[in-house]
């Protein structure tokens, strides 16, 4: 085997860093690091472009901040946006004025002897026009800059979302998941998504090399605690997908023609245009594949549909364009 080129995914900055410095010093592995999932989609169309692919991504479980709770992400500066929004907004001090912008009344010239001290009118007002103008633009800036404060960050997929989305995109990459604790039906769920590997982010840099180099082999890792729970994960999900198929089995034809239009997101009224069907005959269709399924609303028969793998309707393509050569 030559050598493995590293992707670490993580956005915990010093616990990226030193997983690769560690991988680094290994003699036949690189590494590269990205913070997010952005800069690892990056780094991966680049690496590819270059003729350079990455051979394995470690993935954080909890990127994009999922380990500290729903709704809460962190802002570029690494504090929580709903910590910011909680904080009482800074005070704004008033703006400091300098000298030659104050009220001239204020500031009265030097008096010379016998002179009388006098301040036109209009030259006072417009100095406070001044004033007033500059206090206003010290306003503004101070509230774009709490705006941008409590501006929610763009959301970002977890890790496991991510994995499926990098395995779709470059499929000879290997994944493997770095998790702060067990999870079976993560795992089960990591899997699903092309996922070879899962490994504890306590464990020892020994560990985590046996596991790159063994899914670089086709080689599937998980820890022996997790065995039982991800199959019973996996039989579950076998189990309900059966019995989803049991059910979609019960549809006639037309009725299947009818959900894989609700799959693909179609109401009564654009199904009937695209069957050539009237709207009535639809609902009456529509209403035999809910009781079949044994649901009452079509949420939950797309639910069980896509459970079955029944895939949407395909959209329908203007005949000006199917004829055109």
């Amino acid at each position: 085997m030559g050598r493995i080129r590293v992707l670490v995914v993580d956005d915990h900055r010093i616990f990226a860093e030193a997983l690769a410095a560690a991988l680094a010093a290994e003699p036949d592995v690189e590494v590269g690091a990205a913070g997010s999932a952005a800069a690892a989609e990056r780094a991966l169309e680049r690496a590819a472009a270059e003729g350079r692919a990455y051979d394995v991504a470690l993935i954080d479980a909890d990127l994009g901040g999922e380990a500290a709770g729903p709704g809460v992400r962190a802002r570029p500066g690494g504090e929580p946006v709903e910590e910011a929004r909680r904080r009482p907004p800074p005070a704004v001090p008033p703006p400091a004025v300098p000298l030659s912008a104050a009220p001239l009344s204020a500031v009265p010239p030097p008096r010379r002897p016998g002179a009388v001290s006098a301040v036109p009118g209009a030259v006072a007002r417009s100095a406070e026009q001044v004033r007033a103008e500059q206090m206003r633009a010290e306003q503004a800036r101070a509230e774009q800059s709490r705006a941008e404060q409590l501006r929610p960050a763009a959301p970002q997929p977890d890790g496991i979302t991510l994995l499926g989305r990098l395995r779709r995109a470059h499929p000879g990459l290997r994944a493997v998941v770095l998790a702060t604790a067990d999870d079976p039906h993560r795992a089960a769920r990591a899997l699903h998504a092309g996922a070879t590997g899962w490994v504890a982010k306590e464990s020892s840099l020994a560990r985590l090399l046996a596991v790159v180099r063994g899914v670089l082999r086709d080689e599937t890792h998980l820890p022996p605690a997790l065995l039982t729970g991800v199959i019973r994960e996996l039989t579950t999900a076998r189990r309900d997908r059966t019995e989803s198929e049991r059910l979609v089995d019960t549809l006639t034809p037309r009725e299947k023609q009818i959900l894989r239009c609700m799959v693909a997101g179609l109401g009564r009224q654009a199904v009937a245009e695209r069957l050539y069907l009237s709207p009535h005959t639809v609902r009456t269709h529509m209403q035999n594949v809910l009781g079949k399924l044994g649901v009452h609303s079509t949420l939950a028969a797309v639910a069980v549909a896509r459970r079955a793998g029944v895939s949407p309707a395909e959209p329908v393509v203007p005949p000006s364009i199917a004829s055109a050569p």
